[in-house]
């Protein structure tokens, strides 16, 4: 016969384990592959509106190179630089509450956002911010300077201090700028991008800044003036960026008197709590779930130090690495959520996971097992994946148009005073616990921080049935916020 029999290929269970394994695997890859093609290609300028494109271009190509300036002033990775550069050379005491500070910067830093409103008001904007920005730079090539001595431990939580103020003016001013240069329709998605970029470049630059100073702790004094060198290009390319209708921008601002002009007013904020007690119950929430995320932080540098031995990789691993990584992977999914109703409804779920993410910590410390301490970091990141997106939102479904200012003025106080207390807090009942159980006796205050978080959930909960039938209609799509202020 002429015609050939089947192939042994086609014939034997191994030929058709193959050749279907191969499909499968085809009709798998196929989606993922074309999906991270997708993904990587939205983030071509050809993406934007044409209008957007030439500001986008200077932004997304600053927003690569700011992380190198931002990432050791960041809470978590500034918290182990200190706590494990500087260990043995002050009183432990001392030192964990100076990894407080440092850890809490980010969050209390965010009173000053009214300074650098009112300072920079009727001036130019990219002028002001590009002058924060270099300012930081400097900053971080003095921190990356300092001797291992309790003058260099000292000026170097000063040091990220004021960064984080630099940085809370860079914020800003940024979202000023933002308004002026990209459509509502766009922002989101610019937004969003940007803030994806600066969280997966942090993510990478602390996993390799925590190796790097394992392998030699003297390395920060080469790798964060480098740093701050890189990040000056970005400094850079804002400075070319160009603010649309900034002439009469500028003029307008200059033309506003009395009560338009903006100012620091601590009264307004209650006046807006006693008025709108819908709004007020919502920062109680906020407040409770907020404060048990901020008081985790720096105890949780000073546990993985004391109590696994953790150096600088693991604890910028846990710190900062791990949750980093898994907010751009979640953004999808709160985004979907969050658009389906009222923030309050949102909050009801997205709060649930800092509590799971909060009881794994409980019980990994309890058992000393590192792979649920993992497990917690990695759920947080989850959850930040949220914060980022609702951080800016709750104020707009309570403000009338005309208050919206004033309303985020008193979201962005509450979270400054919560980062004021809640670090320092969390560091004295560490210490406490710790003298009276003894070693891995501190880590009970993560039960604590436990109990903060369950009560502002049960209070979304409670605040959402309340709120049954209340809905609200965004003007344009959800903007991501910093990642800095995922959990406050």
């Amino acid at each position: 016969m002429d015609a050939q029999g089947p192939s042994q290929k086609e014939t034997s269970p191994e030929g058709v384990v193959a050749s279907g394994g191969g499909d499968l695997i085809s009709r798998i890859a196929g989606p993922v592959i074309r999906g991270a093609a997708q993904a990587g290609g939205s983030f071509h300028p050809k993406n934007m509106p044409r209008m957007a494109r030439a500001n986008y271009i200077k932004e997304i190509t600053a927003t690569s190179m700011l992380p190198f300036i931002l990432a050791p002033v960041e809470g978590g990775i500034a918290g182990v630089l200190v706590r494990t550069g500087f260990e043995g050379v002050v009183e432990p005491v001392l030192l964990n509450y100076i990894v407080a500070i440092v850890t809490a910067a980010p969050a209390f830093a965010n009173i000053t956002s009214f300074i650098w409103v009112r300072a920079s008001h009727g001036r130019d904007k990219i002028r002001f911010l590009t002058a924060a920005l270099s300012t930081m730079a400097l900053l971080v090539v003095l921190i990356g300077l300092m001797p291992r001595s309790a003058m260099g431990l000292y000026l170097t939580a000063v040091a990220t201090v004021l960064s984080r103020v630099c940085w809370a003016g860079f914020l800003t001013m940024r979202s000023t700028v933002w308004g002026r240069n990209y459509p509502r329709a766009a922002r989101g998605r610019v937004t969003g991008k940007l803030s994806t970029v600066q969280v997966s470049i942090i993510a990478v630059l602390g996993l390799g800044l925590g190796a790097m100073m394992e392998w030699n702790p003297d390395a920060r004094h080469v790798l964060l003036p480098l740093g701050a060198m890189i990040g000056a290009g970005g400094i850079w390319m804002w400075s070319r960026v160009r603010v649309r209708g900034r002439v009469a921008f500028k003029r307008v601002e200059m033309l506003d008197i009395g009560k338009d002009r903006p100012s620091f007013n601590p009264m307004s904020v209650v006046q807006v709590l006693i008025t709108d007690r819908k709004y007020a119950w919502f920062m109680l929430c906020m407040f409770l779930l907020g404060i048990g995320n901020l008081m985790v932080d720096a105890p949780l540098v000073i546990a993985v130090r004391e109590e696994f031995g953790g150096g600088y990789a693991a604890g910028i691993l846990v710190m900062a690495t791990l949750p980093q990584a898994m907010m751009p992977l979640a953004i999808p999914f709160w985004a979907r959520l969050l658009d389906k109703g009222h923030v309050v409804k949102f909050r009801s779920i997205h709060a649930w996971f800092f509590v799971a993410a909060t009881l794994c910590l409980v019980v990994a410390f309890r058992l000393h097992f590192w792979p649920l301490v993992v497990a917690g970091v990695l759920i947080e990141g989850i959850a930040f994946g949220g914060g980022v997106l609702a951080w800016n939102l709750g104020h707009l479904d309570f403000a009338p148009a005309h208050k919206v200012a004033q309303y985020m003025g008193v979201h962005v106080t509450l979270t400054g005073v919560r980062g004021i207390i809640g670090p320092f807090a969390a560091v004295w009942m560490y210490e406490a616990f710790k003298a009276r159980l003894g070693v891995g006796g501190g880590s009970w205050v993560f039960l604590v921080c436990l109990g903060f978080a369950i009560a502002g959930s049960i209070g979304f909960v409670r605040l959402a049935r309340q709120m049954g039938g209340d809905s609200v209609t965004r003007e344009g799509p959800i903007e991501a916020t910093p990642p800095s202020r995922a959990r406050e």
